[in-house]
């Protein structure tokens, strides 16, 4: 990895001349050759989180796909595209689906290039040094098959983590079964440690920001499109994620994985920022409801746990049985009760998975006193 803390800004209207931009946003910080050399396996990995098309921006836009692997070629490098999209079906297609849907696919095709679905690829098992959730790993084959590693995030809230960039698109490299430990650890602070753990060991090479048309509010998929108009680039993730989480209007270090990370000596907290500056292009999102105890001080938080409260319930009106939630919840807390779903709130840690990845956005939320009271505020 390049130690190289530099971070570019630059505007981008919309994705129809998106390339131009990233090309700007790259030769800002140093250029691909500073990463490729001429026949270098170059891994694409964009967000593909879900069943969804590129207009709900949920997914990394396929122009900003497209215009890396432009970009890479060009380059001398030979690029791949791969993820693991959220678990949405008990087999491999929902990946396939994601892929389809969010138009990647048809920009491997048009570009020529390898596609790759990490649920079907294979993944290896791998030492972890330093991690604080996880000392061994199973990581994409794919990923370790690459010589450079570029992530390609969207730029979104998220209603564990507030907010989801460079770092945590690592999370699709990893199983089913990792993604449940994970999410079952509960802690926002732990959920960020094992995010860090994944990124650890990747060691990705250069990031991307999509941030053209976010998502605001109950991120990554329940949210809101919103235009921030800009594309980012970095060697480094966690400075990246830094800066683009400033740039919606948040406070960087209540995001667990930035904390996290800055703790085990990645990334820096003050990035250098070059291309436009930071406060003219600043927006602010609106803030994930989930997130809202991320806000608050450790000693506070821990002292209101019971009280600060945003649970997920399943609107049986609008649930179609499809089980996505079930297949997605870590800790086995939801039920068929009477022929419709339901969430024990016993079991339920509030990882609100079982939101994020609803097909039919059946699964809403609850919130408590304390939390509507400080939401008023």
């Amino acid at each position: 990895m390049i130690m190289n803390a530099r971070v570019s800004i630059v505007p981008c209207s919309d994705y129809s001349d998106v390339k131009n931009e990233i090309k700007e946003a790259l030769d800002l910080i140093g250029g691909l050759e500073k990463i490729i050399v001429p026949g270098s396996r170059v891994l694409l990995k964009p967000n593909v989180l879900a069943i969804r098309p590129p207009e709900d921006a949920v997914t990394t836009h396929p122009a900003v796909v497209s215009a890396l692997c432009e970009l890479v070629s060009e380059a001398g490098g030979i690029p791949v595209i791969g993820d693991g999209s959220g678990i949405t079906r008990p087999d491999s297609t929902a990946t396939a689906e994601a892929l389809r849907v969010s138009g990647i696919e048809a920009v491997a095709s048009a570009c020529g290039v390898e596609l790759i679905n990490f649920e079907t690829s294979g993944f290896v098992e791998v030492d972890v040094p330093g991690g604080r959730q996880f000392s061994r790993l199973y990581i994409s084959k794919a990923i370790l098959e690459a010589d450079v590693i570029i992530s390609l995030p969207k730029l979104k809230t998220h209603e564990l983590t507030l907010y989801t960039g460079a770092v945590k698109n690592f999370f699709g490299t990893v199983p089913r079964k990792i993604r449940k430990q994970a999410h079952f650890l509960e802690d926002r602070e732990l959920f960020g440690e094992a995010l860090v753990d994944i990124y650890s060991f990747i060691k990705p090479h250069l990031a991307v920001m999509d941030g053209v048309v976010g998502m605001e509010g109950d991120g990554p998929a329940g949210g809101t499109p919103a235009y921030a108009g800009v594309v980012m680039a970095s060697y480094d993730c966690v400075a990246l994620d830094m800066v683009a989480s400033e740039l919606i209007g948040f406070d960087p270090m209540q995001v667990p994985t930035n904390k996290a990370a800055l703790a085990r000596g990645f990334g820096t907290r003050h990035p250098e920022l070059v291309g436009t500056p930071l406060e003219e292009v600043k927006v602010s999102f609106k803030k994930p409801t989930g997130g809202i105890g991320a806000l608050m001080p450790p000693f506070l938080r821990k002292a209101l746990r019971r009280h600060l409260t945003v649970r997920p319930f399943i609107n049986t009106s609008r649930c179609a049985l499809c089980k996505a939630c079930v297949l997605n919840c870590s800790a086995n807390a939801i039920e068929k009760v009477d022929d419709v779903l339901k969430i024990n709130n016993e079991k339920c840690i509030q990882c609100y998975c079982c939101r994020e990845l609803c097909p039919n956005d059946a699964v809403e939320i609850k919130k408590s006193l304390l939390v509507k009271i400080v939401n008023r505020g």
